[in-house]
């Protein structure tokens, strides 16, 4: 029995931990959506005001109801894409999760609005 007894492992069995999976940030995964939608909304604007502009004789009246549609849907877009930058950088501060998504969102919706005013402040020197 002592032969035995010298075989028995004397340490315990070193069992593997198991690993926590973190979850996507769901303000990330919002401030992502946000940021995609405002974008290619914006865009389609943007193509819209170009028709539009390039089908009126003498150009689009800046006073007339479709201009005023078009600016206010713009700075829409933009507030959205404003609220997708905060959503995303509040996915950036949680913890234990993951951050693709708010990092994703983040850079898209800065990328929109910067470009976008870029736009506008472009087309307002041209006149």
């Amino acid at each position: 029995m002592e032969a035995t007894e010298a075989l028995a492992p004397t340490t315990p069995a070193i069992t593997p931990s198991p690993t926590i999976e973190m979850k996507h940030s769901g303000l990330g995964i919002a401030s992502f959506v946000l940021s995609i939608t405002s974008m290619m909304l914006i865009f389609g604007l943007l193509i819209v005001a170009g028709v539009i502009e390039a089908t009126t004789p003498g150009g689009m009246n800046e006073e007339s109801v479709e201009a005023i549609v078009v600016g206010l849907l713009l700075f829409a877009f933009i507030g959205t894409a404003l609220v997708a930058t905060g959503l995303g950088i509040a996915g950036l501060c949680q913890k234990q999760r993951k951050k693709i998504f708010a990092i994703l969102g983040t850079i898209f919706s800065l990328v929109t609005v910067i470009s976008t005013v870029a736009l506008i402040a472009f087309g307002m020197t041209i006149d």
